[in-house]
């Protein structure tokens, strides 16, 4: 039976809904705009293919509806959030593991806790960063559902509103600077808020799996580069293993705008990462300053997504309205699909501020641009 994605407040009263919005993330696809677009472009029973997948919204799209879905990310976090959403494990043994890593806090050092820099120990209090530490060091979220799992809820309130989160006032979608947060809230009086973590873990836990776990479809998350992982995919396809793909619906990162790892950097810390933020975590993960580059990324993932794609197949690519990113999305797209109509424009309005504009493009224009292209 298809399972229909409510829009608004009720859509949490169903299962689908509620594991959806599973991941705060940078630059998300609104996740109503992946239900309708999946919807609209891919046949009942197809399939999904996003190389730049983020938290998962297009792909959990496709396997909450019937459809296969294959998405490939390179940040961890992002990954695991599509990760957990496709692969989550039964609701008993998350509590015991959340109750499991709560016993093991009690083993971390007050000598651990000093080792890590000063914004910690504003940002959390030491119970808390107990059972993060417990939590960061005995985890398996690569190779484990039920760790995965956890985890991800984990970052879920890694850091956002003080009454809503594990952390200080911050953000939820971006972590601050810790020189500029541990000032401003100082300025502001502002202390840790006094949680017992694994009573405050269980509740959300519980929360998540209230309205049970949706009916999914298969569909398979790859954690890595999209230009390199996209070959394996193909020998899958190839092998009769993967289906050929009818809809191609991704929304690459946007040019020169942000670091998507910068961005996330304590959730990464979370999952291993250094704790202070980097500009870059290899190839791939900095802001897209060089035009050349991005060019060349954009070349590279879409030629390599027309080998695995149908004859009939369509394709929807949300972009940037800005002039450099719009204009060489849409000469990449018209090279790698040179079987398809040029692209068509779906300008999305701006009914508040964009997300370029946090840093510093105030210029009036649409919110983003969709460019879809269908077979001749």
């Amino acid at each position: 039976m298809t399972q229909v994605f409510q829009v608004g407040k009720n859509r949490l009263s169903t299962p689908v809904g509620r594991w959806a919005s599973v991941g705060p993330y940078y630059a998300m696809f609104p996740i109503s705009f992946a239900f309708a677009m999946v919807d609209e472009h891919c046949p009942p029973g197809g399939a999904v293919l996003d190389p730049f997948v983020g938290r998962g919204s297009s792909i959990y799209a496709a396997v909450s509806t019937g459809r296969y879905g294959c998405g490939i990310e390179i940040n961890e976090v992002g990954w695991l959030y599509s990760h957990a959403k496709l692969n989550p494990a039964p609701e008993v043994e998350v509590l015991q593991r959340n109750q499991e890593i709560s016993h093991k806090s009690r083993g971390i050092r007050k000598s651990h806790i000093n080792e890590l820099p000063e914004f910690f120990r504003h940002c959390y209090t030491p119970t808390v960063l107990r059972y993060l530490l417990a939590a960061r060091d005995n985890l398996n979220w690569k190779s484990s559902s039920v760790d995965a799992t956890l985890m991800a809820i984990i970052l879920v309130y890694l850091h956002g509103a003080k009454e809503k989160s594990l952390s200080n006032q911050m953000r939820q979608g971006k972590a601050m600077a810790p020189d500029y947060s541990i000032t401003w809230w100082r300025e502001h009086h502002l202390t840790p808020p006094n949680r017992q973590p694994m009573h405050f873990m269980a509740q959300r836990i519980r929360w998540r799996y209230a309205k049970g776990i949706p009916n999914l479809h298969d569909g398979s998350a790859y954690l890595g580069d999209s230009t390199q992982k996209l070959d394996d995919l193909r020998t899958e396809v190839e092998a009769n293993r993967v289906p050929r793909f009818d809809l191609l619906f991704t929304s690459p990162p946007y040019y020169n705008i942000t670091s998507y790892h910068y961005d996330q950097w304590l959730r990464l810390w979370m999952l291993g990462h250094e704790p202070r933020p980097s500009k870059t975590g290899g190839e791939w993960q900095n802001g897209f300053w060089s035009q050349t580059d991005y060019r060349s990324l954009l070349e590279t993932v879409f030629s390599k997504c027309a080998l695995v794609l149908k004859p009939e197949a369509r394709i929807v690519v949300r972009t940037d309205a800005r002039e450099f990113t719009l204009r060489v999305t849409k000469e990449v797209l018209a090279k790698a699909f040179p079987d398809k109509h040029p692209p068509v424009d779906e300008a999305r309005p701006l009914f508040k501020p964009s997300q370029t504009s946090l840093y510093g493009d105030k210029s009036k224009k649409p919110g983003e641009i969709d460019l879809i292209l269908l077979p001749r």
